[in-house]
């Protein structure tokens, strides 16, 4: 079973979709605190890394064989955490992804808080793939005030504006999950890449692999 934490209640519709059509044998659990990006934004991801590992353990409690986080923002602390699973960010998949494009990477996002975490990341993949990258940065001017008023069809139409405007770019990231349906509303010709799917299956080989290993320990030993 994979276990999804979440800071907002609008991807589980959309996990659920992909885990539909890509992998419909995958048990998912999905936890929703909305508290931890709020408190994220104001303090930094490191005022939320206690809760973060509580939220870890009662999905381990609950059976997860691994832990997809999909917040941006706090990805890096879920991933950093002992858990005694697998813990995964969405987006490292997609930034690895990215690093393999080209060297000239713009990450765009909606909230300023997931910039940072978004460009250490893609320079991590970077660094471990042995590639020069050169990352910046562009804010989605008004598009996370559209996504907390419930416009969804605006919030993605202000992201895919935002990433129309970039230039001199090998590939365009789109750092939250949330912004994935942005994705198929751009016309730039730069490939833009969304961590959602890339993500998900990143997660569905984990507790896979970690379903195999826990029942291959069970196993009675023959002599």
């Amino acid at each position: 079973m994979l276990a999804l934490l979440h800071t907002s209640p609008v991807h589980v519709p959309v996990f659920d979709a992909l885990r539909d059509e890509d992998h419909p044998d995958l048990e998912l659990r999905h936890t929703v605190d909305e508290e931890l990006l709020a408190r994220a934004r104001t303090a930094g991801p490191d005022a939320v890394a206690g809760e973060v590992r509580a939220a870890l353990g009662r999905a381990v409690a609950d059976g997860a064989d691994a832990v997809l986080c999909t917040c941006s923002t706090i990805g890096g602390i879920a991933e950093r955490a002992e858990a005694g699973v697998p813990v995964l960010r969405v987006d490292r998949p997609m930034a690895a992804a990215a690093v393999a494009i080209g060297p000239r990477v713009v990450v765009v996002a909606a909230l300023e808080s997931t910039l940072a975490p978004t460009l250490a990341l893609v320079e991590d993949e970077a660094r471990a793939a042995g590639r020069p990258v050169t990352v910046s940065a562009l804010l989605a001017d008004g598009a996370w005030a559209r996504f907390e008023a419930g416009d969804r069809d605006g919030f993605a139409a202000a992201v895919a504006a935002a990433a129309d405007s970039v230039t001199g770019a090998d590939v365009i990231v789109l750092a939250q999950a949330s912004m994935a349906p942005a994705q198929g509303l751009t016309t730039t010709s730069v490939p833009v890449l969304s961590s959602p799917r890339p993500g998900l299956a990143a997660g569905e080989a984990a507790a896979r692999l970690a379903s195999r290993a826990t029942r291959a320990r069970k196993q009675p030993v023959r002599t």
